[in-house]
């Protein structure tokens, strides 16, 4: 049986004039989408794995808490892809895409100078649509593991040391 694609539009971003860190997905996932919420899989491991990485206590359970543990950090959360056609949630599966643009939000916020990519899709979109901001010097820019239940490979341990880069 095949899914039939969706036109899927992504959430605004979470962001304020502290931020230094941006986390960028590649597009939220179907129960992402139908929450309004980054990271609502319940398997996702994006928001364990920020608890941790941050020295919290625990992960906030109402996700406008979890957005503020992250600001409080200076954390924003975004995503590479703006709008595209997709069947179900695997990246692998999207078509279509249309970047957001980099350049202009960077304006808008300039304090941010590390964007960390969670997983290939969301780093390849975005260094295709924004290969000027790949060789500005004052920008640290890191492909890190996706977080996605789909990345089973890859466990918290792991994802711990590799994702502790963004925060070096």
């Amino acid at each position: 049986m095949s899914k039939e694609n969706t036109h899927c539009a992504g959430l605004p971003p979470s962001v304020d004039k502290r931020s230094r860190i941006l986390i960028l997905g590649s597009m939220p996932g179907a129960a992402s989408l139908a929450a309004q919420e980054y990271y609502a899989h319940p398997m996702n491991r994006f928001w364990p794995l920020m608890t941790k990485l941050l020295k919290e206590t625990e992960t906030p359970p109402e996700y406008g808490a979890r957005l503020k543990m992250l600001l409080r950090h200076h954390v924003a959360l975004w995503d590479a892809i703006d709008t595209c056609d997709r069947a179900g949630s695997l990246d692998s599966d999207i078509r279509n895409a249309t970047a957001n643009d980099f350049t202009a939000f960077l304006q808008l916020w300039p304090n941010i100078r590390t964007i960390g990519l969670n997983g290939g899709t969301a780093y390849a979109t975005f260094a295709k649509a924004n290969r000027p901001l790949l060789t500005r010097s004052d920008l640290r820019i890191l492909k890190l593991p996706s977080t996605s239940p789909a990345n089973a490979r890859w466990r918290m341990d792991d994802l711990l040391r590799a994702w502790s880069e963004l925060f070096a």
